[in-house]
């Protein structure tokens, strides 16, 4: 049964903002202000008013959605180093500073974003929600993302069938490939190796390593870039780089906070381009 087990000021913590930002894919819409997220086999409810997050999930998973939303780190300072840049990264660390980076499962990262490459988010739900739905232990709350055992049971047909495309090969390769691979080296390794390793899987790119870094392992230290992002950098920080050099152009600037400012000004284009 859902009870409250916390909740949390909602200056720096936007609901809607962090859970819609590209970083998470199992989520639900229930209300405006009222969302569901699924980590693993688990399930929590948050609300959002106007001071306030509430956080309604299992007794037991009290302290694990605690981790999951970050809530130990104070974003405010974040915020305001990101801020001191420049102009732009002043309004887009203003805009966007109730997104935190979620601290997810690392195998369910690895395999979202795979099916992610050259996808967009409404798809890339519906994916890994079909996937769960057939390959993931039923709960009260939904279906539990599948294990790699379960994971690893699945043929090529199974992932062509649920709209992976061209990916299906890579989640069968990367299914296969885990159940053997030893996560807590990766973990340990430097975040340039680490980037280094995962570019072994494959489907995984430049773009998708970063993106399990930071939202499967926290490595704040990576800037994933994409279309958007080289936009961004085009219309604001030009300085002559080659696309293929714009992460890392970044980085040096950002550093450990590299990860959130791209989602800064992510969300900032976005909404720029909204109005």
């Amino acid at each position: 049964m859902l009870v409250k087990v916390f909740e949390y000021p909602s200056l720096y913590f936007n609901v809607v903002d962090t859970l819609e930002c590209g970083q998470v894919f199992r989520y639900k819409k229930i209300a405006e202000t009222h969302y569901g997220v699924y980590s693993k086999d688990k399930y929590a409810e948050l609300v959002q008013s106007s001071d306030k997050v509430e956080v309604f999930a299992e007794e037991k998973d009290k302290q694990y959605f605690w981790h999951y939303f970050d809530l130990d780190t104070d974003y405010s300072q974040i915020v305001e180093q990101i801020g001191s840049v420049n102009d732009t990264m002043r309004q887009a660390s203003g805009l966007g500073k109730g997104i935190r980076i979620l601290n997810q499962d690392l195998v369910e990262m690895i395999f979202s974003f795979i099916i992610s490459a050259n996808n967009n988010i409404k798809r890339i739900q519906q994916i890994v929600d079909k996937i769960c739905t057939g390959l993931g232990t039923k709960t009260q709350y939904g279906y539990a993302f599948p294990t790699l055992e379960q994971m690893s049971g699945a043929k090529v047909d199974f992932f062509a069938n649920v709209g992976a495309g061209y990916r299906d090969k890579y989640l069968v390769a990367t299914a296969q490939k885990l159940l053997t691979y030893n996560l807590d080296e990766l973990r340990q390794m430097t975040t340039k190796n680490a980037h280094k390793e995962l570019l072994t899987f494959l489907g995984v790119g430049p773009k998708v390593a970063d993106c399990i870094l930071l939202f499967g392992m926290h490595r704040g230290d990576v800037f994933p870039v994409d279309t958007w992002l080289k936009k961004a950098y085009h219309a604001f920080f030009e300085a002559g780089h080659a696309d293929k050099d714009i992460s890392n152009y970044f980085c040096g600037i950002f550093g450990q906070n590299s990860g959130l400012a791209q989602q800064y000004l992510f969300y900032f284009l976005r909404k720029s381009i909204d109005k």
